[in-house]
């Protein structure tokens, strides 16, 4: 299928799904109206009285629509053949990297968000010739980041507005997204993600190699305690604020079993319990007041893990605060992080850069998404193509030079 028409066709799925979904809600309904009364009888429990309670519940909610739930979703959008190898694979060979027992280096490459299609599908394209050329001494996954945290009020990513255009389509972006991901697998290129909602991650169940958490998100119980169960490797920043210690307390937290409330593949709620991530490690990110991925700050944070037990184990972010926003300082954090890795530092498993087809970044026009200029990121700036395959390159080299040692 043509990646430009990806969207139609998951809008057309979604559709149908939806169609299904309203029925199965309808008879849930009815299936409770008909069983309830029967247990209130058992348990001898009174009538509920006749109170109008409308203006307790749901004051501020607007509207509430049907969704597409994970398990129809996977039903009519399967993983493929390719896809669950891609996958497969790349989860085995990123744990290693992370344990130890793969020396190579991982990057994660790829746009701040997707926002459309086409774009992603011509830089996975661009990242697989990358993989075949530096395999041997790099892993590479790609960006594929279709949520997007907001530290205020701005456009929340291509799974929940994949239009573009503050329709909200999100049963759409749902389908869409695990489309995409299957696209990109299916080439042979692995996909990270960053989890925000705690339902999302069941529509992309099989197609993520590695989860970042991210630094809003780093301090919520609840997100550390649902990356304990998931399958993927997953990652924690450091807080924007810079602190380590809230990083190192969510890898703890994440390596061990929890009990707590969430869905199945269905969408309905259920008791969950998890035998704790042990790929859990820290991402330095940089903060506001400046970088953190000198040597100085990587030997700093190891001794922070080694005295709470942990590997001393990072991946290091090459934009946000350790760029200070200008992602043409990307290229000097990666050289300065290669000099690391070349001269043997075996804590740093793993690079993440901001890159995209086009250098810089552009401002999203709801009222005109059509005027987007191809391949340009919406939210952070990234590098474009060149630059990354150069700075590739000189990662590609750094393994190689601490292989070889």
């Amino acid at each position: 299928m043509p990646a430009d028409q990806l969207l139609d066709e998951a809008t057309r799925i979604a559709d149908a799904l939806l169609e299904v979904q309203t029925r199965v809600n309808a008879q849930i309904d009815a299936a409770l109206t008909e069983l309830l009364p029967g247990v209130q009888q058992r348990l001898g429990a009174a009538p509920a009285p006749d109170v109008d309670v409308s203006d307790l519940g749901n004051a501020r909610i607007t509207g509430l629509s049907v969704v597409v739930t994970p398990a129809a979703v996977a039903t009519v959008v399967p993983l493929s053949a390719e896809s669950a190898a891609t996958t497969r694979d790349a989860r085995r060979v990123t744990a290693a990297i992370v344990g130890g027992a793969d020396d190579r280096l991982a990057v994660i490459a790829g746009p701040c968000s997707i926002h459309d299609p086409a774009a992603a599908l011509e830089y996975a394209a661009f990242l697989a010739r990358m993989r075949a050329r530096h395999g041997a001494d790099l892993e590479i996954l790609m960006r594929t980041y279709t949520e997007k945290p907001r530290t205020e009020v701005d456009w929340k990513g291509f799974a929940y507005d994949p239009f573009l255009d503050g329709s909200s389509r999100i049963s759409v972006g749902l389908v869409a997204t695990r489309m995409l991901m299957g696209a990109i697998t299916a080439l042979g290129v692995p996909v990270a993600a960053e989890p925000l909602n705690a339902l999302t991650p069941q529509y992309v169940d099989g197609l993520v190699t590695y989860n970042g958490v991210g630094a809003r998100n780093v301090t919520d119980q609840t997100a550390r305690e649902r990356v304990s169960g998931f399958s993927s490797v997953v990652g924690f920043k450091n807080s924007p604020e810079g602190s380590i210690d809230v990083a190192i307390q969510a890898v703890l937290t994440a390596r061990a079993p929890h009990e707590f409330l969430g869905v199945d593949h269905h969408g309905v709620s259920a008791q969950l319990s998890t035998s704790g991530n042990d790929t859990g490690h820290v991402i330095l990110r940089g903060a506001k007041d400046g970088p953190n991925y000198s040597a100085a700050h990587i030997a700093a944070t190891k001794r922070a893990l080694a005295a709470r037990g942990l590997p001393e184990v990072l991946v290091v972010d090459a934009s946000h605060g350790n760029s200070q926003k200008d992602h043409r300082r990307q290229a000097e954090v990666v050289r300065d992080l290669a000099g690391q890795v070349a001269g043997g530092e075996q804590a740093i498993r793993g690079v993440m850069i901001e890159s995209n087809l086009v250098a810089g970044r552009q401002d999203l026009d709801q009222r005109h998404p059509e005027r987007l200029e191809h391949g340009k990121s919406v939210t952070d700036a990234c590098v474009d193509l060149s630059t990354t395959e150069e700075l590739l390159a000189e990662l590609a080299e750094a393994s190689r030079t601490r292989r070889a040692a």
